[in-house]
Parts: C-alpha cells; structure tokens; sequence
C-alpha cells in the first residue's frame, strides 16, 4: 500500500535538483557494454561462419574477426573533445 505523503513533504520536492550521477554512469556503462559487446558477438560469428562453411578455413575466419574488430573499434571509439 501507497505512503500517504503529508504536504510538508510534498514541499520539499525540488524539479531539478536530484543529483543524477548514478544514473548517466549506469546508462553510459549500459551504452558500452551494449555497443562493445555487439562488435564482440558480430565478429565472433563471422569467424565461426567463415571456419565452418564449406571449404572455410581458420585462417580466413580469423582475418575476418580481426579486421571486423579493427574496424569497429574505429567507428565506435569515443570521439576526442576538443573545448
């Protein structure tokens, strides 16, 4: 069941003045974790495709990850700040 809040409480509400830090570092790691762990998967899988297909070689797969990584890590490094 809901706290009944009295009006002295309600008052002491400030829009705007919550301190957010936890949440932009909690969305920021949600953010990498996601971005990089996508490249990760993508490049993975490209790998054990190309090593187990048909006629497919370790070495090729292999290549492919790493330029896949490179690649990657490129675009979705962070950019530079320049103030």
């Amino acid at each position: 069941m809901a706290n009944k809040m009295s009006a002295a409480e309600h008052a002491e509400f400030e829009r705007g003045k919550q301190q957010i830090e936890e949440q932009i570092s909690t969305y920021r790691l949600f953010l990498n974790l996601a971005k990089w762990g996508s490249l990760w998967i993508g490049a993975i899988l490209a790998f054990l495709t190309i090593w187990f297909m048909p006629n497919g070689s370790f070495i090729g797969g292999f290549i492919t990850m790493v330029v896949m990584l490179v690649a990657g890590w490129w675009f979705l490094k962070a950019p530079k700040h320049y103030h």
